[in-house]
């Protein structure tokens, strides 16, 4: 008997074909879900924890499967330097204006979280394991440098720019 007249293989060939299906829909699914949610790309205020004020304009990007930001914008106080650098950076960052540094770097994204990254804090020149959170509705992200656990850190909540 031919295979197409065979009742056994046209119930494994009907099986294959639902489970092709089913993958596929799920697959599209899972797809459509990642695509709906809101991404860290864009530019982001990060504000003073003490005063308030907005100190400087972040800007993310992915590049290469990996999120990065750089200060895009500064707002010095008054009698501040208006073109600050980062003095207390060490190798190649020494002296690098603030105006352009890459702040963040090889975050990795998992939905609305991002993690195994750096932050570099410009003023000290010290270098933070991070994460971040974007609330789903996309506005806020929270940022978060830390010393080996997140426990061991400190945060600060980002609102969206545009």
């Amino acid at each position: 008997m031919s295979d197409e007249r065979n009742p056994r293989n046209n119930g494994w060939l009907a099986r294959m074909a639902q489970a092709w299906t089913l993958a596929l829909a799920v697959g599209m699914l899972a797809g459509s879900a990642a695509a709906d949610q809101p991404s860290a790309s864009g530019q982001w205020r990060q504000v003073d924890d003490r005063t308030g004020e907005v100190r400087s304009i972040i800007t993310i990007a992915e590049r290469n499967g990996s999120y990065h930001g750089m200060v895009s914008q500064i707002f010095p106080r008054p009698g501040e330097d208006p073109n600050p650098i980062c003095s207390a950076c060490t190798g190649k960052l020494r002296d690098t204006p603030v105006r352009g540094f890459p702040l963040l770097s090889g975050m990795k994204r998992d939905g609305l979280d991002y993690s195994g990254g750096t932050i570099i804090d410009p003023e000290s020149g010290s270098v933070y394991r991070a994460k971040m959170t974007l609330n789903p509705d996309g506005k806020t992200l929270v940022v978060r440098g830390f010393i080996g656990i997140p426990l061991l850190g400190r945060s600060q909540t980002w609102s969206r720019l545009r």
